[in-house]
């Protein structure tokens, strides 16, 4: 098992995640598809308008023995003791080793205890099965279907 720690987004991190942007393998089973290509310059942009968010933690996934910056985490639209759960493992060589499910149960922890959540949430296409796995395994349950998306909730106690 690969252990694996989360720490705050930062703005230096646009150098390594642009490349992520720019892979189209990393969007084909998600909601979200960039437009074009991502530069250093616009993700450090983006990373700078999102990271003043008030109602959105945004964190890295970094592995523990290397401090290696390999994927993101993040609570966003934050409101009402809820939020939406949002996950990628951005190299993809560590793919199907556990690490998103280490990372999912330390957001999760962070969301219950630390903002005091009732509840998390997310949409997931129904054709990534090992997402959905990953979901299932740390206690999320499926609350409804529209297209090609899965709403997924886990609600705390």
């Amino acid at each position: 098992m690969i252990d694996v720690y989360l720490r705050p987004l930062q703005i230096e991190d646009a150098e390594t995640s642009y490349l992520w942007r720019n892979d189209p393998e990393i969007w084909l089973l998600t909601g979200y598809q960039p437009s074009g290509t991502t530069t250093i310059d616009s993700e450090r942009d983006w990373l700078i308008s999102v990271l003043k968010n008030k109602n959105e933690k945004r964190f890295a996934i970094c592995l523990k023995d290397s401090n290696q910056y390999i994927g993101n985490v993040q609570l966003t639209d934050i409101e009402s003791q809820r939020a939406q759960f949002h996950i990628f493992i951005g190299e993809k060589k560590y793919w199907g080793q556990g690490i998103a499910t280490t990372a999912t149960e330390l957001i999760i922890k962070y969301g219950f205890n630390v903002l005091k959540l009732n509840e998390i949430y997310l949409y997931v296409n129904r054709n990534n099965y090992p997402a959905i796995k990953v979901y299932n395994r740390c206690g999320f349950n499926s609350d409804s279907e529209k297209n090609d998306q899965i709403c997924m909730v886990l609600r705390n106690g």
